[in-house]
């Protein structure tokens, strides 16, 4: 089996330790996510913080391994209250440390419901601090097949390597026409 490798986190996935390192910076800033074009509801828990190592065999027969944290996230009405500050957030993962050991560079994959639909999976894009809060943009989280994006980003990186502004000059991306 491969060892961990949690550096295969897609471009719109963050790890936990990204999230911590803006949050620390913003305490006192509402922390907002948004799903489904949405944001959470000021009244929002934390209602789970889950840690797993996870090992297994994908579609191509190539074992993996990772890490991957899950929050859920409740995301109800309640009373007068706004949105919770990035601090108390930040505090609650830290308290779930004294308890659960969190790999920093775990995958970290958000589960949210309103207590009536049901959860949902979805990844987090990096938090921005806009209009003095911190929003986290939350996209459903997708089935793929690995080898096949594995394939696309070789092919990708190839093209970027032929056709990238130094390439440019060298006549690779030129074709029969020029450029």
């Amino acid at each position: 089996m491969n060892v961990i490798d949690n550096s295969k986190i897609q471009e719109n996935d963050i790890d936990l330790g990204l999230l911590l390192s803006v949050l620390a910076g913003a305490k006192d800033s509402p922390l907002i996510f948004y799903y489904d074009d949405q944001p959470v509801r000021p009244g929002y828990h934390i209602t789970e913080v889950k840690a797993g190592q996870f090992s297994g065999l994908d579609c191509g027969a190539n074992p993996e391994a990772w890490t991957e944290i899950f929050i859920q996230l409740w995301d109800i009405e309640e009373g007068d209250r706004t949105h919770m500050p990035a601090g108390k957030f930040y505090s609650i993962i830290r308290k779930v440390t004294e308890h659960v050991q969190l790999d920093g560079s775990a995958k970290l994959t958000f589960e949210v419901s309103d207590g009536v639909q049901p959860m949902q999976l979805y990844c987090a894009a990096a938090p921005v601090l806009r209009a003095g809060a911190v929003h986290v943009e939350l996209s459903p989280r997708p089935a793929s097949c690995k080898p096949r994006d594995r394939w696309l980003a070789e092919e990708s990186s190839k093209t970027a390597a032929c056709c990238g502004p130094a390439a440019a000059k060298s006549g690779c991306c030129a074709g029969p026409h020029g450029l």
